[in-house]
């Protein structure tokens, strides 16, 4: 089927598990009042780590969600993804069967996937022996299995894609999903991303590497973006799944509609394996031509979900990046970073930042940077510091920018 930029991918169900609730109402509330979800690690013991504070999911059940036997053969990033992805189908009051399970997609993100089995995996092997390891390993541990998972729990026949694009994975997510609508592949795409990597190793390599706070005596403070004292981001993890819909296909069915997909773009920076490209080109080049490929003017943009992962490089880079796009109108755009309240939850990062752009759509309330209390010189735009602020949202984009330079923009906007 050739493209057809009249058929419009729009949003009829949201689901989300993360360190500040695990449905959507509780997400939103608590990201609007700025309610922190850091704290000391509990997933294993940190005791003998410089760095020991992470932002967790909370109170999770997986059982809440499939059966026991299903859940101890899906890694947690699956499980927080098979989690989220039926909360927004439900949400979304799609049914799926015979009429139209091979119409449906899943594009599940991720950054790392099932890191934690290979790790639990070599050292059953080198505890007990190789006989003693899992024969489930191999495919909990793939990237994939997320969204092999959501198509098998759910009955969805069509496409099942998984993108690993470091941090930058959960907004493909939804570039992809909306192209798949636009291209005619399908009329439905449950799309997200997931992630849940808590494990040593990980904590580790990435303190060695000198990326994370070392706040561990002041958890809820410790993600500080754009201010000057910030000193790295914190660990999290967190699913995010939305249901992205045919315009017309949602409209026959009577879904209510939160937002549009309107378009989206990747780039690279060809630069540097983990620091981003300093002037911040390549970023600045996908929101300009993901709001070109929304059919948009940068003018019409009034808020940015910002990449914003409280690092010294990446906030000063993506500042510089939205001057860049912006021109003299990033002066009058509202910028928030929700990992000040999150952490950085990695592949599921885009996920997260969607869900924001697409509430303040919805609601007219942009979510704040707590944290915020220490201007740096170069960080000079409207981070919305510290508390909410109502104001009417017509179109957002969302950032996410990955190790490798890998740079993905989404656009979101109210659907007329």
């Amino acid at each position: 089927m050739t493209r057809d930029p009249r058929r419009r991918a729009v949003i009829t169900g949201l689901g989300a598990v993360t360190p500040v609730g695990n449905d959507v109402p509780t997400f939103w509330s608590n990201l609007v009042a700025g309610v922190s979800g850091v704290g000391p690690i509990t997933l294993f013991d940190a005791s003998d780590l410089e760095v020991r504070i992470a932002a967790e999911v909370k109170g999770f059940e997986p059982r809440d969600w499939m059966d026991f036997k299903q859940a101890r053969r899906m890694s947690r990033f699956a499980q927080l993804a098979v989690a989220a992805a039926r909360q927004a189908i439900d949400d979304s009051g799609i049914e799926i069967g015979d009429h139209n399970r091979d119409d449906i997609a899943v594009v599940m993100n991720t950054g790392g996937g099932g890191l934690e089995e290979v790790a639990t995996g070599e050292a059953t092997y080198l505890e007990q022996g190789g006989k003693r390891v899992s024969p489930f390993m191999v495919p909990m541990l793939s990237p994939s299995m997320a969204a092999c998972q959501i198509s098998i729990q759910n009955g969805i026949g069509g496409p099942v894609i998984t993108s690993v694009a470091a941090c930058a994975s959960g907004v493909q997510a939804f570039v992809e999903a909306q192209r798949l609508i636009e291209h005619g592949d399908v009329d439905v795409v449950v799309a997200g991303g997931t992630e849940s990597a808590i494990i040593p190793i990980a904590f580790a390599a990435l303190a060695n590497m000198g990326a994370l706070s070392k706040r561990n005596d002041d958890p809820e403070r410790a993600s500080r973006p754009f201010d000057a004292t910030r000193d790295g981001f914190v660990f999290g993890e967190a699913a995010g799944v939305v249901v992205v819909e045919a315009a017309e296909h949602a409209e026959a069915r009577g879904a209510p509609i939160l937002a549009e997909v309107a378009g989206g773009a990747l780039t690279a920076d060809a630069f540097h394996i983990s620091a981003p490209e300093p002037s911040g080109r390549g970023a600045a080049r996908a929101m300009q031509r993901a709001v070109a490929d929304a059919h948009l003017e940068m003018a019409d943009v009034q808020y940015v979900a910002a990449h914003g992962t409280s690092t010294p490089l990446n906030d000063a880079t993506e500042t510089r990046a939205i001057r860049a796009a912006f021109g003299e109108h990033a002066d009058r755009l509202a910028v928030s970073s929700n990992k000040s309240m999150l952490g950085h939850t990695l592949g599921a990062a885009g996920a997260m930042s969607a869900l924001a752009a697409i509430l303040a759509i919805r609601d007219g309330v942009i979510p704040p940077t707590i944290n915020l209390q220490t201007p740096d010189p170069e960080c000079d735009l409207d981070y919305v510091p510290n508390v909410a602020r109502t104001s009417s949202v017509d179109v957002a984009i969302v950032n996410g920018f990955g190790f490798g330079g890998q740079n993905a923009v989404a656009v979101f906007s109210r659907y007329e």
